[in-house]
């Protein structure tokens, strides 16, 4: 949680987790809010720093970044164990700038064409990961917290000990947004491997997840605490009907920062993440889960505990943590890794790799912070692009380079550089939108780092503004969220077409009305353009709500002549700006007959996953209905491997 851009150099670690170049001007004793406009990042952060007492450089640092800019990093560390408690005061004050900026930035936008905030509310986790389920009820987990100060680390990834325990919540809509709208669902208690025999909830942050065809969320890895992050061999099931979670046996390797994909047969493909050994040794196995000897979960009943984790023979040699896996049309896994060489395709029938060529990210200038392999793409989105009824076919990379605005497609095996973002940031969230348009919520400047130096909470406005991308490709900002969040930061589209936006515990911490109850999180509501342009179509009952492929889908609903579009959109669930459950399909309109429609399911599982899905009818505006819900069925039925 601490290391946000490991690599295979040995102490890059470190300047990784400052995240900027020069950070004297991390601001130590801030005492009330304040919005930074400027962009001269390299120069506020570099002012006054000649009256400070003389510190000791860190060797490897000193030998890999020099010597001054080691004793910079020297100071942020002395400045930052030298500080005290955050008051609540400033919480307060920070909240309340926050909230009438937000105002005053938005005054200017039309709902109608940039959408809005509405709601902002306390929530009881920091939803490091999130996840939207079946049921409609949103899944929020993270970590206990081992410090309320922002300008601190709160995670316990170097924590040994029962402190270092995982927590969850399930947010449910229909119940609005107050403390009795949020149920806890503490994980299993494991005995983590340290020695010290303290059962604690399962430490599962900074672990990777996907659905199963159940509809229920695989969860693999977690922290072992100590040693920059140590991987664990956690492997574990939430069930949404049940609302429990399943433990199966350990995966083969341990696993922090890992990715997971489900791909056209249903299993997960579990790739990357840092060793049991600690950070520094990311590992290159693949797994599956479930094993080839056992049928994939379909029935709400199939309950997946104490199941195995399967090899697979091909490895995924990723450099760095958290690649973005997809399952495109043709029925392969694509995994793009941050580093621009790092590109590859996976045959899960044959079990085997190829490459793909590099992504042409844009050269960093002299002297810019990036990685030894001069790589300086960090966390950031990648979204599979709606191709109609087939499925997607191709990849938008964009975000996680502060210095690239550039967005870049993959498509028939070929990148291409297309429109770019207003700037560049990282730690972004980019959604698929139900009228098939992209969102992007959330960024910043670097891991930490909003735009003033590292683990200081006051950010550039910019960062908190929005981006609707349309059909043509074009970018358009839109309104400013209340809180900035970058590291950590999550959304969702909900069923009922808004977007949920949380996530980045030190912003929450840093903006607690309360620091001393129990609601340390926050979310707030954006409502897309979509639901500013007039009336909706209605989605009345699904009334096959699970079904085959190429089979009928038959829905009612009180406005069917008015329905000119019907698709369907994938439950997401995300963590460290990676989301590789996002897909969006147009679906064939058959037939209409009074107050129903007749839909057709998409045509293969490498156009759609077996899982469940979204249904959406939309007018000729491009406004959704309510969200129905779907099941599309293996064709195997999961009976056979």
């Amino acid at each position: 949680m601490s290391r946000g851009n490991p690599s295979t150099v040995p102490r890059w670690l470190l300047a990784a987790a400052l995240a900027v170049c020069t950070t004297s001007a991390l601001t130590v004793g801030v005492t009330g809010p304040a919005i930074a406009h400027g962009t001269d990042h390299d120069h506020d952060r570099t002012a006054g720093t000649s009256a400070r007492a003389p510190v000791k450089a860190d060797p490897d640092e000193a030998a890999a970044l020099g010597e001054e800019h080691a004793e910079e990093h020297a100071h942020t560390r002395r400045a930052l164990a030298a500080l005290g408690d955050y008051p609540q005061t400033t919480r307060t004050a920070r909240l309340k700038a926050l909230g009438e900026s937000q105002a005053a930035a938005n005054t200017g936008f039309d709902p109608s064409e940039s959408g809005r905030f509405r709601e902002y509310f306390p929530s009881p986790d920091f939803a490091a990961h999130v996840a939207q389920l079946p049921t409609g009820k949103v899944l929020l987990f993270s970590f206990e917290r081992v410090e309320k100060n922002p300008q601190k680390e709160p995670a316990p990834t170097d924590t040994i000990g029962k402190e270092n325990a995982g927590r969850a919540y399930l947010w449910d809509p229909a119940k609005g947004t107050g403390s009795d709208a949020f149920t806890k669902v503490t994980p299993p208690t494991v005995n983590v491997p340290d020695g010290l025999n303290q059962p604690r909830p399962a430490p599962f942050f900074c672990a990777g997840h996907s659905f199963l065809p159940n509809g229920m969320l695989g969860v693999f890895g977690g922290n072992l605490g100590g040693n920059g992050g140590t991987g664990a061999k956690l492997s574990l099931v939430f069930d949404p009907w049940q609302e429990v979670w399943y433990q199966n046996k350990d995966m083969a390797v341990g696993r922090w920062y890992p990715s997971v994909v489900t791909g056209m047969d249903g299993r997960q493909l579990i790739m990357s993440g840092q060793s049991e050994l600690g950070w520094g040794t990311p590992t290159s196995i693949v797994e599956r889960f479930p094993a080839l000897d056992r049928p994939v979960p379909v029935a709400r009943t199939d309950k997946p505990e104490g199941w195995s984790v399967g090899g697979f023979r091909a490895d995924a040699p990723f450099k760095r943590d958290y690649p973005h896996l997809f399952s495109l049309r043709d029925g392969k896994i694509y995994g793009l890794g941050r580093n621009p060489d790092q590109q590859w395709t996976f045959d899960i029938n044959t079990e085997t790799r190829s490459d793909l060529p590099a992504r042409p990210d844009i050269p960093h200038p002299p002297g810019a912070m990036v990685p030894p392999q001069g790589i300086g793409r960090n966390y950031g989105s990648a979204v599979p692009l709606p191709a109609g009824f087939r499925g997607p076919d191709s990849v938008l990379v964009l975000g996680g380079d502060r210095d690239d605005p550039n967005t870049y497609q993959l498509v028939g095996g070929q990148w291409s550089k297309e429109k770019p973002r207003a700037f560049g940031r990282t730690q972004d969230n980019t959604l698929l939108l139900p009228d098939a348009n992209l969102l992007t919520v959330n960024g910043a400047f670097d891991i930490r780092d909003y735009g003033n130096g590292p683990y200081n909470p006051n950010a550039d406005l910019k960062y908190r503004q929005t981006e609707l991308r349309d059909a043509n490709g074009n970018w358009k900002l839109g309104p400013a969220q209340r809180l900035p969040r970058g590291y950590h930061s999550n959304a969702v589209v909900l069923p009922d077409g808004r977007v949920m936006v949380t996530g980045d515990e030190l912003q929450q911490l840093a903006n607690d009305p309360n620091i001393d109850d129990d609601m340390n999180g926050s979310i707030e509501i954006y409502e897309p353009p979509y639901l500013h342009q007039g009336s909706r179509p209605n989605l009345g009952m699904v009334f096959n709500p699970s079904v085959g492929y190429n089979e009928r889908i038959t829905v009612s609903s009180t406005t069917a002549a008015d329905v000119t579009r019907a698709v369907l959109l994938a439950p997401t669930t995300a963590t460290h700006s990676v989301n590789t459950s996002q897909r969006h399909l147009d679906l064939r309109i058959k037939s209409r007959s009074g107050n129903f429609v007749e839909l057709q399911a998409p045509p293969s599982a490498a156009a759609a996953p077996p899982g469940y899905y979204m249904v959406f009818l939309l007018n000729e505006e491009g406004a959704p209905s309510n969200a129905g819900w779907v099941q599309l069925k293996p064709t195997s039925g999961g009976q056979t491997p």
